[in-house]
């Protein structure tokens, strides 16, 4: 879609408001939809306002509740709506791409639906939806352009994702995304690093690297090394301190990406590796294409190459036809693998999939029970591991908004290079977000550490100086592509997103 095509809306002095629900994707999406709206000449609605003119729904099908949830806040809505003439409703993302006009009939207030491959054409929808004075439904059944080549505004200077690939060729039986978001399509590694060094060059020091399933980056392009590669290049770009990915599937996940992660100084030990369950019998009705001892095998050849690193994952909980004897194999996994952090998910029927036809499904009191002790095995698991830290010297890179506290407990907050969360003493010295600061370890709880003492370092930076930059910047109305991360739901890059979905 062609910036002309884009320009046919305009939004001048009207604001918008974009509600994100779901996974990374999503979220990476919605910064999209933030910068096309921004390039048409709509504004951010203020936090303290009373409304937005434009509410954008970014929305996300894999949870059972996904279509009452949306529906719900549409009708809160539409009392609204009617005591605001010019107001409009937009709704997109994966719920809008399954439901297509459904969204219409029950919610008749809405303006526009559009889905996962066309959100270059929100501005225009909106815009004919005003002229036409009718709900447009315009639903693309394959991708129209790939997102990076969108407008983009991010919400913080210092940590960007970037997207690699969108779609998934996967075929779990849990998962709806395949069949919302098409097959994986792979982006060019030129474009991808050249997004990288533009992202660099104004100030960003993070990098996530981005995919439904990242790791199986160059099956599109007939590379099967492709994604190892394409991390040791971003080792040789100059002012990129750390470079992330999210999320890999134990089935692509090589020793070529395990070697290159290992000898690339700017890739971080920390690891986001779905095992789902750690029964072969569930993983194999789960279409999972890899079984517990090579999951296992994956995670003692990172920890053997990187002895250091954090490892994270994904767990279902109650999937259908899970036994007793499956529920123990999980447990015994998860005691196995050490995992610092696991996001567990109680199993939820996603329409539209295999699994949610199956017989045995499980009562909700069973799935409970065992999800409660699965929490519990990782707690103290989590604990333990962190624990470990405690005596550690870390650079923290300073984050923005992860420590809710910090101004009560005058300390400030960020993440370790194995992205474990460290709060820390304000240093008497000024430190901004994208800043790096050294200290030393002193408690550590199940879900973060703490850092008590004076810090050892403070390292002032170019993200720093980028986080400074915007934020001395006026306030209005920000235009073009501007860098860094968004904050919606969770602190992010982190591991917390990337289960957002739990499908990979």
């Amino acid at each position: 879609m062609s910036s002309s095509d884009r320009s046919q809306a305009v939004g001048v002095n009207k604001s918008y408001e974009i509600r994100t629900y779901g996974c990374q994707m999503n979220v990476h999406d919605s910064e999209r939809l933030s910068g096309l709206l921004e390039e048409a000449g709509y504004v951010p609605a203020p936090k303290d306002g009373d409304g937005a003119d434009v509410v954008v729904f970014n929305t996300c099908a894999v949870r059972e509740n996904a279509d009452n949830r949306l529906y719900g806040n549409l009708g809160q809505l539409a009392p609204k709506k009617a005591a605001r003439p010019g107001m409009q409703i937009a709704v997109g993302g994966c719920l809008a791409q399954k439901d297509r006009d459904t969204i219409v009939k029950k919610a008749p207030w809405v303006d526009v639906v559009f889905g996962t491959h066309n959100i270059g054409k929100l501005p225009v929808l909106l815009e004919r939806a005003r002229v036409q004075e009718e709900a447009q439904v315009e639903i693309a059944e394959s991708l129209e352009a790939f997102p990076s080549t969108l407008p983009t505004r991010r919400e913080s200077a210092y940590a960007a994702w970037v997207s690699i690939s969108v779609g998934c060729n996967n075929t779990c039986t849990f998962c709806i995304v395949p069949a919302l978001r098409g097959k994986e399509k792979d982006r060019r590694p030129g474009d991808i690093l050249a997004e990288i060094e533009a992202l660099v060059s104004e100030g960003v020091s993070e990098i996530t690297l981005l995919g439904q399933n990242v790791n199986a980056y160059g099956s599109d392009i007939g590379d099967r090394e492709a994604f190892s590669k394409l991390l040791r290049a971003c080792g040789t770009i100059e002012g990129l301190e750390r470079v992330r990915f999210t999320s890999p599937h134990p089935r692509d996940f090589t020793d070529d990406v395990i070697a290159a992660m290992a000898e690339t100084p700017n890739v971080m030990p920390q690891l986001h590796m779905p095992l789902q369950s750690g029964s072969d019998r569930v993983l194999k009705a789960m279409r999972r294409s890899y079984r517990q001892e090579r999951f296992l095998g994956i995670i003692e050849k990172v920890r053997a190459a990187m002895p250091d690193a954090a490892i994270s994952t994904d767990i279902i909980v109650g999937f259908p036809g899970e036994t007793e004897e499956d529920f123990e194999q999980t447990l015994h996994t998860v005691r196995e693998s050490r995992f610092a952090q696991a996001f567990t998910f109680q199993y939820s029927k996603r329409p539209g999939t295999p699994a949610a036809d199956m017989d045995g499904q499980i009562p909700k009191a069973v799935v409970q029970e065992r999800y409660e002790r699965l929490v519990a095995l990782q707690e103290e698991i989590s604990w333990a591991e962190n624990k470990k830290q405690v005596g550690r010297t870390l650079e923290v890179l300073v984050a923005e908004g992860e420590g809710r506290k910090d101004e009560a407990t005058h300390r400030l907050s960020g993440r370790a290079p194995d992205n474990r969360l460290v709060h820390f003493t304000r240093p008497d010295e000024p430190v901004r977000p994208g800043d790096v600061v050294t200290v030393e370890v002193t408690y550590a709880a199940p879900h973060h550490l703490l850092a008590e003492g004076p810090a050892k370092a403070v390292r002032r930076t170019r993200a720093g100086d980028a986080w400074e930059k915007r934020n001395a910047a006026p306030a209005d109305k920000p235009k073009g592509v501007l860098l860094g991360l968004p904050t919606i739901g969770a602190p992010a890059p982190s591991p917390a997103p990337t289960a957002g979905c739990g499908c990979d």
